[in-house]
């Protein structure tokens, strides 16, 4: 019996890739770079800053002008955090689905808090959360099972009655090592590095509505 669906925030429960790339296209704009299109930014979307700053500078945090960009890239961000970013269709109607069946829900994201709130309650979602976890709420974001484990202690739910879902390999890794059923959203942004198929997921789900067919199902 499931007592609880988990999910990512970037890619999985909200399309977060036009605020954040247009995050993105200031600071380009501002270093005379062209802006970058949405169809080339949105797949490094769930990597945060260390993702945008790749595909937008070409540079890694080893670079020595990563910390003075990051820092330029996540103000722009902050100063319009939820001006574009939605929820992906069939989200809001899962989410009461949920409620309804008197299954708690929460978000466990590797964004940090002081975005993660904010956000959270311009999509109207904070108060109705079971839990919520952000990438600095514990010493090891994920993939570490950490942020999950915190989660369901928060949610008062067993890990082993949990599902958590999310667009990235390192969800999946962090939701197996936290003995939960892992979802992979096909949604989501995905990453370029390993295809969705060799995450080893417990399952691959096109649309969110398919998570009530698990849950009848588990």
């Amino acid at each position: 019996m499931i007592e609880a669906v988990l999910f990512d925030l970037d890619g999985t429960l909200a399309d977060t890739a036009p605020d954040l790339g247009g995050a993105l296209n200031r600071l380009l704009i501002e270093e005379g770079q062209p802006a970058l299109p949405l169809e080339k930014y949105r797949p490094h979307t769930s990597n945060g800053t260390r993702g945008m700053l790749a595909i937008g500078f070409g540079i890694s945090p080893t670079d020595p002008t990563y910390a003075n960009l990051a820092k330029r890239f996540l103000q722009h961000y902050e100063n319009a955090l939820c001006e574009h970013t939605v929820l992906f269709p069939e989200i809001a109607e899962l989410l009461t689905s949920l409620e309804a069946r008197g299954i708690r829900w929460g978000v466990v994201t590797n964004k940090p808090q002081r975005f993660t709130l904010p956000l959270l309650e311009g999509l109207g979602l904070r108060q109705r959360c079971a839990c919520i976890v952000s990438g600095d709420s514990t010493p090891h974001p994920k993939p570490d099972p950490a942020p999950l484990l915190l989660a369901c202690t928060t949610a008062q739910v067993r890990p082993s009655h949990s599902l958590y879902i999310g667009d990235d390999e390192r969800d999946i890794v962090a939701g197996h090592a936290a003995g939960m059923i892992t979802v992979a959203a096909a949604w989501g942004y995905l990453g370029v590095d390993v295809p969705i198929a060799s995450w080893q997921a417990h399952a691959i789900i096109h649309r969110p509505d398919e998570v009530l067919g698990l849950l009848d199902r588990a």
